[in-house]
């Protein structure tokens, strides 16, 4: 079995390093933010951050629920079927669509609650400015998600990549002309880097859907003829396995937008040292996400091909590259936590207290791999309901009590978050690792996914 595993290196190696760049090039984006507007002081920091946290809370569940094309994509394209793939593209963008003004909606109520949430009165000016603006972006992110759920699926990776690489250098041109005031634009501050945003994820959705367009013309797929008609048979498959997922990201993002709120209810220094050490652990975390989408990817093909011992394979080298990974950043923080906060902000109270939460951080880093890049396999064998799950038991039942309970009864503040979140974490690594080998093995023994 090792022998055959490492078979499965090279093409995994193939889909997940465009996959893992893009995903690095999506988190880079908050990054950038985050040093823009540094200079302006930790409550932009903050402010930033908690904007950027919230909008992705609320709009998470529009984006997971086209987490459901990653196995109905893969495994029609395993099976050789282009025409299948395309329909289910129509539907992605139809769903992508029709869940734009509901979620828009929540963040509208959620902006005019800000002024009650009980920030600290420096970072919420700053917060209602930036949350105002960046809400908008809604749009196209949800239609860029389809679209790139369905190129990933055809193993089309590439302009994913390219997407993200370019807009992260039209979205730190854009904040420094907008932030600052440079090209004969007017300076913004904190709300300049929500409108450079909105502008890098409305190129997004452009360059992948140039790429869909590109890529039909030159392999005559017949995406430019499929039916558009809408399926409600179709629409319910989607949702069947969107929904779990849509609430399994929702829960994990939300558990840490909720952390981040709260850091934002403590002093600006804690809210910018848990921004920028949420930053950093986020992009380490976002190579085993990668690294996830393309398990999801090649288990959901070899599940269209009818080879459950190519699945098992997948699904390992997935675990086992992710896993890897994680082990290795935990080194890093554990050697240089200091000088990884000092990249964002030379303040040495939030130097010292980031590279504190970083420490923590390197305790989780090997089970947050393990529960991403779990709960991508099992997304490609079709079974998305236990991780939802596992995350409500693990971050909101066990991790987010005992957070609350250090930060604000034991007095721990911010580390005290931390390390109830870790404690979530390590229960979702450890369960969900066990429930894959669970279905595999009786995958491959049966052949039968259920």
């Amino acid at each position: 079995m090792r022998t055959s595993i490492r078979g499965e290196l090279a093409p995994t190696l193939r889909l997940a390093l465009p996959v893992v760049l893009a995903e690095l090039g999506w988190m880079s984006m908050g990054i950038v933010d985050t040093i823009m507007v540094a200079p302006l002081g930790p409550a932009a920091i903050g402010a930033a951050g908690i904007g950027t946290s919230i909008h992705m809370a609320v709009s998470i569940f529009g984006m997971g629920l086209l987490l459901g094309l990653d196995t109905l994509v893969s495994q029609a394209h395993g099976a050789g079927d282009h025409r299948d793939c395309h329909r289910w593209l129509v539907h992605g963008l139809a769903m992508g669509a029709g869940l734009t003004l509901p979620i828009i909606a929540v963040c509208l109520g959620v902006r005019a609650a800000i002024p009650h949430a009980g920030f600290h009165p420096d970072v919420m000016p700053l917060l209602e400015g930036y949350f105002g603006i960046v809400l908008w972006s809604t749009a196209p992110l949800l239609l860029y998600a389809a679209v790139r759920r369905y190129l990933q699926g055809m193993h089309v990776v590439a302009p994913i990549a390219f997407a993200l690489v370019t807009a992260n250098l039209l979205n730190a041109a854009a904040n420094w002309a907008l932030v600052y005031g440079k090209l004969g634009l007017p300076a913004l501050g904190v709300p300049g880097a929500a409108w450079a945003t909105f502008v890098s994820r409305t190129y997004m959705l452009g360059v992948v859907v140039l790429a869909a367009w590109w890529i039909d013309r030159a392999g005559n797929t017949g995406l430019a003829a499929v039916s558009l008609h809408l399926s409600r048979e179709r629409f319910v498959r989607l949702w069947r396995l969107g929904f779990p997922a849509a609430a399994q990201v929702t829960l994990e993002v939300g558990v840490f937008g909720l952390a981040t709120v709260l850091a934002g209810r403590l002093d600006p220094v804690s809210s910018a040292a848990h921004q920028i050490a949420l930053n950093i652990a986020g992009t380490s975390f976002m190579v085993p996400l990668g690294v996830a989408s393309a398990g999801a990817v090649r288990v959901g093909n070899r599940v269209g091909a009818n080879d459950p011992q190519g699945a098992a394979r997948a699904g390992w080298m997935a675990i086992l590259l992710g896993s890897g990974f994680m082990c290795t950043t935990a080194l890093a923080f554990f050697v240089a936590p200091r000088a990884l906060i000092g990249l964002f902000s030379p303040g040495p109270e939030v130097v010292d207290l980031g590279a504190s939460l970083l420490l923590v951080a390197a305790v989780f880093q090997l089970f947050d791999g393990l529960q991403a890049v779990a709960t991508g396999a099992l997304r490609g064998l079709g079974s998305t309901r236990m991780a939802m799950m596992v995350n409500l038991g693990g971050h909101w039942f066990v991790g987010l009590p005992i957070a609350y309970v250090l930060c604000f009864t034991f007095g721990l503040g911010v580390r005290g978050l931390w390390l109830g979140l870790s404690t979530g974490l390590i229960v979702c690594g450890i369960v969900l690792t066990w429930y894959w080998h669970r279905r595999i093995t009786h995958y491959t023994a049966t052949g039968r996914l259920r």
